[in-house]
């Protein structure tokens, strides 16, 4: 399970990455973790040396940190029992609510200045075809008559694209097997709303996208984690109260599901009656070509649960997102959904109408763009940091590289003393696992890979040449 100190490390985000002495720096972002309320009255600190080897950074940083943040009577400290919150750090009556423990979450409510975000897997610039869509929506919306624009389970016409997509892809599917919700997120939210209590277990496979962990833990559910396909089957066996599963275009690893392991899973789903989250993000990422069928393709019941969105084949800023599962479950879902926001934007929902119908070319553009920048980002690493270890992938935007030795989190921690921001590997392991790999993402133009893993190879200089990390003041730039 995760620690204490991986929660911190987590909640620390990029601390040194800013400018000034390094101890003055985490003191400032341990300070603003008691204020918020994230580390809560009388709750322990880390050791020093613990702290100081997990940051990669001498032990005189940790102890300046927490000197000064006794003066500013943010902590205490005694012989013996280590150093503690400050019992008057907070009014007692303030309990820290809706943290986020994601490192790549954190960095979306955190943007950094002058660092290069390795950490977040998304377009980063919207493609033409997506303001032609608007364009041809706002010719749409012009047309609409007797619609107040409310639609909790999704605009008419956007479900009924939806479910031809999924019939294209040899799924019989009708608009009423179709949720549409602002984004993937906001859908995995929901499922875990509707079928998740506090205490329940959640199947996932590790490593995992540690987006989908988010509303689990919001849940308050438990996590039960396999390594491979064959342990997610016989955990299924177990009755977990969810299952969450991306078989297509994997994040973090890019690897691609076989259709007979597909087939299997969503069989023992049934059997067991377990309800399984087939994770179709990156899906259309393939680079093979068309994704493979869907794990709902291979068993008509209620237990598999697809959920898809256009933020990584078109934009992220366009906050359209989908559920498709059997009615009950949408109707269910829909209750809920119309509790919150009523429904989503409707010209956003018929542009992403419009994108459906070119699905088949904007697959083929960005996947064609995503192979190359692949490729170079491989040869790169091979060049610049051979010891590391990387399995190509199959698709999606990202390759799982395992390193020869250390810790991911104190490499981390480097790096963002080098400007750039990786994510470590226990971000995408809920146990607390995975701390010899970090995740790479292949998403820019090749000039800007190359700068990247010359940052990473200095890094990894900075971090392996004495057999451990010196403390290093930030670059200034």
């Amino acid at each position: 399970m995760r620690t204490n100190l991986d929660e911190l490390t987590v909640r620390l985000g990029r601390w040194s990455s800013g400018r000034g002495p390094l101890y003055l720096l985490l003191a400032m972002r341990i300070r603003a973790l008691i204020d918020d309320g994230e580390l809560s009255p009388g709750s322990p600190l880390p050791p020093e040396r613990v702290l100081a080897r997990r940051l990669a950074v001498g032990r005189g940083t940790v102890v300046a940190a927490y000197d000064q943040l006794q003066q500013e009577g943010k902590v205490v400290r005694r012989q013996g029992s280590g150093t503690r919150v400050a019992a008057a750090a907070l009014p007692a009556t303030r309990t820290p609510t809706g943290t986020v423990a994601n490192p790549l979450l954190l960095h979306l409510l955190d943007l950094p200045d002058d660092v290069v975000l390795l950490s977040c897997v998304a377009p980063d610039e919207p493609p033409p075809a997506l303001a032609e869509a608007y364009t041809e929506a706002v010719a749409d919306l012009a047309k609409i008559r007797h619609d107040i624009g409310y639609h909790p389970a999704g605009h008419p016409v956007l479900r009924e694209a939806l479910a031809a997509y999924y019939r294209a892809r040899g799924v019989p599917t009708s608009p009423g097997e179709i949720l549409v919700t602002n984004g993937a997120q906001q859908a995995l939210t929901l499922l875990a709303s509707v079928f998740l209590s506090p205490g329940d277990t959640v199947l996932t496979e590790v490593p995992t996208y540690p987006g989908a962990l988010e509303p689990f833990r919001e849940a308050a559910a438990r996590f039960r984690t396999a390594s491979d396909a064959a342990e997610f089957g016989a955990a299924l066996a177990e009755r977990p109260a969810l299952g969450y599963l991306i078989p297509t275009g994997h994040n973090p690893t890019g690897s691609i599901m076989p259709t007979l392991v597909r087939r299997h899973l969503a069989g023992l789903a049934a059997e067991h009656d377990v309800p399984v989250i087939d994770d179709e993000v990156p899906a259309e990422l393939c680079f093979s070509g068309e994704p493979p069928a869907p794990l709902c393709a291979f068993h008509p019941g209620e237990q598999l649960i697809t959920v898809g969105s256009l933020s990584k084949i078109v934009w992220g800023g366009l906050r359209v997102g989908w559920i498709r599962a059997a009615p009950p479950v949408i109707s269910r879902l829909a209750r809920l959904r119309a509790i919150h926001d009523l429904g989503g934007d409707v010209l956003s929902q018929l542009a992403a109408t419009r994108l459906l119908a070119r699905i088949g070319e904007l697959r083929r553009e960005r996947t064609a763009v995503l192979r190359r920048r692949h490729d170079h980002l491989l040869a790169e690493l091979a060049r610049a940091l051979p010891a590391w270890r990387v399995e190509p992938a199959l698709g999606g935007q990202t390759v799982w590289v395992r390193l020869p030795h250390g810790d991911a989190d104190a490499f981390a921690q480097v790096a963002l003393r080098h400007r750039v921001a990786i994510p470590p590997g226990r971000s995408f392991d809920p146990s607390g696992g995975h701390g010899g790999f970090l995740r790479l993402p292949f998403l820019f133009p090749e000039p800007e890979l190359t700068a990247a893993v010359e940052l990473l190879a200095a890094a990894w200089h900075e971090y392996d040449g004495s057999g451990r990390s010196r403390a290093l003041q930030p670059l200034v730039l």
